[in-house]
């Protein structure tokens, strides 16, 4: 991390986790756990959750997101949900790309740009995730790939919407829910990479600037380790954001 240049975020993915009843007892748990934290903490709830996270980290430095949001304003979208439908009930933050819903979902690289672009639009900041397969790692290919997901996603945004609402997730596919992770080398290796990009399409100051994080099994265990790197801007934890204790963990080692 350069704190000099870059505020860490710590961004915790429930996934689909959690009933509104446990999901209030997790957010009260953490708040007394994260209070002082020297990187912006973000909690990211599955829908139902988020009127009760709301109201649980309201006048805290907790941080709300969602996980997901849709290209369109309004429409015949069943299931779906609007960028200004999240912003209209005091979401702060969204995943946009994750890989499950690139996997899962049928996300492409031009709907995880719509998807970004629609939410810059409603105000929200957004968690863009990049990643490679593990066939890819094993091709050598990882930058190319990372490169190629990262220029699209980015396509219209301006300088200032990357530096101030837009935060960049490295998840490698291969490490997610795995409990294989990156070396803290390799991580530092893509955000550079991703870095590097970043200056091509816009500049050196903005790329140095912008929040690149790392998420692919980061946990309390190995969390410092990951942090230390020098592009390494904090994390997107999945399993490890489900238990107080070693989400705690995790802020504090960004601190």
């Amino acid at each position: 991390m350069n704190k000099t240049l870059r505020t860490p975020v710590i961004a915790g993915n429930w996934k689909m986790n959690l009933l509104p009843a446990g999901a209030k007892a997790l957010a009260e748990e953490l708040i007394p756990l994260t209070e002082g934290a020297q990187c912006e903490v973000v909690l990211c709830v599955p829908y139902i959750d988020l009127p009760t996270v709301l109201s649980s980290a309201s006048g805290t430095n907790l941080k709300v997101g969602a996980q997901n949001c849709h290209w369109a304003e309004k429409g015949a979208f069943t299931g779906e949900i609007a960028a200004a439908m999240l912003k209209d009930i005091g979401v702060e933050y969204v995943i946009v790309g994750h890989s499950e819903r690139r996997a899962l979902f049928g996300d492409t690289n031009e709907t995880v740009a719509q998807r970004t672009r629609a939410a810059l639009d409603a105000g929200l900041k957004v968690i863009l995730c990049v990643g490679e397969v593990k066939e890819e790692r094993q091709q050598g290919i990882t930058l190319e790939i990372v490169r190629l997901q990262t220029k699209i996603a980015l396509a219209g945004v301006s300088a200032e919407e990357l530096q101030q609402r837009v935060v960049v997730a490295y998840e490698p596919v291969w490490a997610i829910g795995t409990g294989l992770t990156a070396t803290a080398e390799q991580a530092n290796e893509v955000n550079k990479g991703i870095r590097d990009l970043l200056a091509e399409l816009y500049d050196q100051d903005v790329a140095d600037r912008t929040v690149i994080q790392y998420g692919g099994s980061m946990n309390a265990s190995n969390a410092a380790e990951l942090l230390a790197q020098p592009d390494v801007d904090g994390g997107l934890i999945g399993g490890a954001s489900l238990k107080a204790a070693d989400f705690a963990a995790i802020v504090a080692a960004a601190g």
